[in-house]
């Protein structure tokens, strides 16, 4: 069995694929099991953003993950082939650290990765999914993004999701001090979006969610108010600038919704930003003359501004990465053979116990104490080395010097000068 890192991310996907294979977090314990359930797969994580979907699993047969993921999602195999990465071993552990320490996300040095990340273990855990090597690996992820953030500037000056936002909102309003905000949802990339917006003092910010409670703890955090997703056909056209980012498998907001609203505002302009993978915002929103729509890829090109000042940043976490890549290598390496030292101890001590009550039957029958210690050191020097000595004399002649230099090795033996 192997360890492999399988998924698709924004670099090697578009929004429209990545969307289709999002796992949900209420769902994501049940999938562990049913992913576990197949035979060759032994353990398993998944890690599911906006950015990526991720398997990492322990077993013999990548094309397992593939095909269950494909099958999860209601695709085919083929339709996500084009789009997924397929790394085993030392490349898969090197994709961990790097994804983990913010170097392959679309905002470099972001840290919203490590929380996602701990969703991904604790559901493993709470699945029965998460063995010896996965738990490793994740402890050792951990470690190496903390060495990368503390010992390296690669979050220094990063622009987040939610900075990007209101950079693109002052490109079109003069001041965000005269807009109202509506922000649907209640989670962190919300609560980001809110504490960025908040700052420039807005006209007005609601907040719209499912669980109105919810809701009401952000409003009452900043000063704004609450309302349900029912109430958004009515609500929507009060708000200039509307950011979502829901767990809603279907779009909250439609074409149809939104040109009610643009009616009502005798189209004044409305700016959206939709942060949900899968959309909140139906595609076609955007096509509207009066609404300027940006997704969570749109937002990627505007936070990556500024990396290349970074450069010896990401050059000194990829040094630091490949340290820890070939210190966790060295711990798999010797992880692989503990099943072989364990037998040969084993196979030693039977020897060492059946000699041993040799002996003390010969010396409660009274025989001389050093001729029985004698006989003990010789019988167990010879039952030692007969395994070795035996595979010597019967190796073939072209294996025989091989051998002759690993036993040398193994029993360090001292070359003759």
């Amino acid at each position: 069995m192997q360890l492999y890192a399988i998924g698709l991310n924004h670099q090697t996907a578009p929004l429209n694929v990545r969307e289709q294979v999002v796992f949900h977090s209420e769902r994501l314990v049940q999938a562990l099991v049913e992913l576990v359930a197949c035979r060759p797969v032994k353990e398993a994580a998944i890690v599911s953003t906006c950015n990526r979907t991720e398997i990492y699993c322990h077993s013999d047969d990548p094309r397992v993950a593939v095909e269950w993921m494909a099958h999860y999602h209601d695709l085919k195999p083929q339709q996500l082939e084009p789009f997924l990465y397929k790394l085993n071993q030392e490349k898969a552990v090197k994709h961990a650290f790097r994804v983990a320490s913010g170097l392959d996300s679309m905002v470099l040095g972001e840290t919203q990765i490590l929380g996602q990340f701990k969703t991904a273990i604790r559901a493993a855990e709470s699945a029965g999914s998460m063995g010896l090597l996965l738990n490793k690996l994740f402890q050792r992820t951990f470690a190496v993004a903390k060495t990368v953030r503390s010992e390296t500037e690669i979050g220094h000056n990063t622009v987040s999701m939610a900075a990007a936002a209101v950079q693109l909102a002052e490109r079109i309003y003069p001041s965000i001090s005269e807009q109202s905000i509506l922000f649907i949802g209640a989670g962190p990339m919300i609560e980001l979006c809110a504490s960025h917006f908040a700052a420039h003092h807005p006209k007005r910010l609601t907040f719209a969610n499912r669980t109105e409670a919810r809701a009401g703890q952000l409003a009452e955090r900043f000063l704004g108010r609450a309302i349900s997703l029912n109430d958004l056909p009515s609500q929507l056209a009060l708000h200039d600038i509307v950011v979502s980012s829901t767990a809603s498998p279907l779009p909250i907001l439609g074409k149809g919704l939104t040109e009610s609203a643009l009616a009502k505002r005798k189209h004044r302009p409305m700016m959206m930003f939709d942060l949900a993978v899968p959309r909140d915002i139906e595609a076609q929103v955007g096509q509207l003359d009066d609404v300027f729509l940006y997704t969570v890829d749109d937002l990627g090109k505007i936070a990556k501004a500024g990396q290349a000042q970074r450069k010896n940043a990401v050059e000194q976490a990829e040094v630091i990465i490949e340290n820890q890549v070939t210190d966790f290598m060295h711990w798999m390496g010797n992880r692989a053979v503990v099943p072989t030292i364990r037998a040969l101890r084993d196979n030693a001590e039977r020897a060492r116990r059946r000699e041993v009550e040799r002996a003390l039957r010969k010396l409660n029958t009274g025989e001389d104490p050093q001729r029985v210690i004698e006989a003990l050191s010789q019988a167990l020097t010879n039952k030692l080395m007969h395994p070795p000595t035996h595979a010597l004399n019967h190796a073939l002649s072209s294996e025989q010097q091989a051998l002759a230099e690993w036993l040398t090795r193994l029993y360090q033996i001292p070359r003759p000068e």
